[in-house]
């Protein structure tokens, strides 16, 4: 069985390096395959409209509680001082746990202008052990530097968009001026022609690979920790089989040469959603 290695993060806890993107999948059974077939990180959110599902999934698989890591996130709504610990403790009932390992402000709404704020209240969920350790996703450098200026702690991870047509580097490199680790969502380029590129088709051929299998150990490899999201079993266990090989600078070299600089989701700057 495959199981992703495990990453420090800057509080001192561990997470999966791969973990499983439950997007728009209601089916427990999934998440009970997925579990079994060695997934110990589940991403969730409250606008995924799953959380009682991915709950029952945890209960109904023979792992043990301990042994996962179960990611959800903050809805645009509930932003302010108070709605982090509402949303927060209408997620646990949802998914029939006591904490989450990782809590994640989704947007950060500049427009709205709360997100300090917002995350002043999730430092308290975790300081009364809520959640494990609280992060952001879709959050730039900008909305970062005055998380940190204004309140002391960084973000243990930022979840953003991420593929080999938007690596990020700038975003990369400020995470990791932070000791945040980057988590990459839509990893392998969800609705666009990156599973057809002829570049890393070749790349896959040269390791006996996937091009999906490239592309995430082309996250791994550049520091990010992919999240990729699949409801067939085949696929989903081919994702996690990629830490058998290694890409050479070459492959490197190439797979950097893809870059567009164009989104395939929102844009932080202006993206809402509540």
């Amino acid at each position: 069985m495959d199981i992703a290695p495990l990453l420090e993060l800057n509080d001192g806890r561990q997470m999966p390096l791969l973990g499983f993107g439950t997007y728009s999948i209601k089916d427990p059974q999934i998440f009970v395959e997925a579990i079994d077939t060695g997934y110990r990180l589940l991403d969730t959110a409250t606008r995924y409209e799953n959380e009682s599902e991915v709950g029952r999934g945890i209960a109904d698989s023979p792992v043990s509680r301990d042994e996962l890591f179960v990611t959800t996130k903050l809805p645009g709504h509930a932003h302010g001082s108070q709605g982090p610990r509402i949303e927060l403790t209408a997620s646990l009932e949802h998914l029939g746990l006591d904490h989450v390992d990782l809590y994640l402000i989704h947007w950060p709404l500049p427009r709205i202008d709360t997100y300090v704020e917002t995350w002043q209240a999730m430092i308290e969920l975790r300081e009364e052990g809520l959640t494990r350790s609280i992060g952001v996703s879709n959050f730039l450098p900008e909305h970062l530097s005055r998380l940190v200026a204004e309140t002391g702690v960084a973000p243990a991870v930022n979840q953003v968009e991420l593929h080999p047509y938007f690596p990020q580097a700038e975003q990369r490199a400020a995470d990791e001026g932070y000791r945040i680790v980057t988590q990459s969502w839509s990893p392998i380029g969800r609705g666009s022609d990156l599973l057809d590129n002829p570049v890393l088709s070749e790349i896959g051929a040269k390791h006996g690979k996937s091009v999906a299998q490239v592309v995430l150990r082309w996250h791994t490899q550049i520091g990010a920790a992919p999240i990729p999201k699949s409801a067939t079993p085949e696929r989903f266990r081919s994702n996690l089989a990629i830490f058998d090989f290694e890409l050479d600078h070459d492959d490197l070299e190439q797979i950097a040469g893809l870059e567009t600089g164009q989104r395939i989701g929102g844009d932080p700057r202006t993206h809402e959603e509540f």
